[in-house]
């Protein structure tokens, strides 16, 4: 059976990496908004946080995974003590998500009998036993203190993020009081596209209203498909084409609209930021923009719509478009 003492365990500069994290001020340097001069606005360090909480978050649940090896690691040392029928059990316990361990661990043996003489061989490998089983405890140990570290900066920074999400809809629900946009954000990477195609207007997502669901929210029916996300979730296009509107006012508060090379339409509303202007050619994947909850919106998510052209009333279901396009929603 292969020992888990060899894995590599969080390095200390790892824990400098954190410090980082947790140390930055949450103001956003070197991420103006529309061109150069511009000011950073709280979209662009909810973004960064983003990825702050996302490069935290998997080294946490990494230390998770190391910490439980290490303490199976531990526990069959205790195991193969309970096996050699020595020593006394005192109690024990493990990290959350492993396995039940054997009950407690054995105490470490005498290399001397009660009298002063020498002990048999069998004490003496005992205590070999008892060193090897010590050693897994203690890097087990050692693990769970830097979990501890890890889980303190992953506090730190979502509580952050909340802050700058708070921040980034109280920017958004002023900017549409006003009934003007405040110009597009950078957030800090190149404009990235995906492969030639067609994708889903945001990544993780829990669907909520559907189209043509009626209610006391919508004039008439509902016009797209809703997808819950929270503030500040990076939207984008679903496929290429050219931004035709970009709108701050109304039912729809923040929202952009993008022309496909088919006449279709793509519409993507109740956003808290946007990331292009009119006439911008986007490709399928890129960023344009961040959820929100302006405009008649009931909670943070994205209103997403499709229609068949300029001509109001061209409103399809996109769920079916989107399948159509090779894109499951679930």
């Amino acid at each position: 059976m292969g020992s888990t003492r060899r894995r590599p365990l969080l390095v200390p500069a790892l824990l400098c990496v954190l410090v980082f994290f947790v140390a930055r001020p949450s103001t956003a340097g070197g991420e103006a908004r529309g061109g150069p001069g511009g000011d950073s606005g709280a979209g662009a360090r909810v973004m960064r946080l983003y990825e702050d909480a996302s490069a935290v978050e998997r080294q946490y649940e990494e230390g998770r995974r190391q910490a439980v090896a290490l303490w199976a690691e531990a526990d069959r040392a205790a195991r193969t003590r309970a096996r050699a029928g020595q020593g006394r059990v005192a109690a024990g316990g493990g990290p959350a998500g492993a396995a039940r361990p054997t009950r407690g661990r054995r105490e470490v043996s005498r290399t001397e009998s009660g009298d002063g003489t020498e002990a048999p061989a069998s004490a003496r490998g005992d205590s070999g036993l008892a060193a090897e089983e010590a050693r897994a405890r203690s890097r087990w140990r050692a693990a769970e203190r830097r979990n501890a570290v890890l889980a303190g900066a992953r506090r730190t920074v979502l509580a952050r993020l909340e802050e700058a999400r708070s921040a980034l809809e109280a920017e958004a629900e002023a900017s549409v009081a006003a009934g003007s946009c405040r110009g597009a954000v950078r957030l800090g990477r190149p404009a990235a596209g995906h492969r030639a195609g067609w994708v889903a207007p945001v990544g993780t997502y829990r669907v909520s209203a559907g189209f043509g669901e009626g209610g006391g929210h919508w004039a008439h029916r509902h016009t797209g498909q809703d997808f819950a996300v929270p503030v500040g979730t990076p939207v984008r296009a679903v496929g290429a084409g050219r931004v035709v509107r970009v709108s701050c006012g109304g039912a729809f508060g923040i929202a952009v609209e993008v022309e496909h090379p088919d006449g279709d339409r793509t519409r993507y509303a109740h956003l808290a930021d946007v990331t292009v202007e009119r006439g911008r050619r986007v490709a399928a994947g890129e960023w344009i923009g961040q959820s929100g909850t302006t405009g008649n919106s009931t909670g943070p998510h994205l209103h997403f719509e499709v229609r068949t052209g300029a001509r109001p009333g061209s409103a399809v279901d996109p769920v079916p478009w989107l399948a159509r396009h090779g894109i499951a929603v679930r």
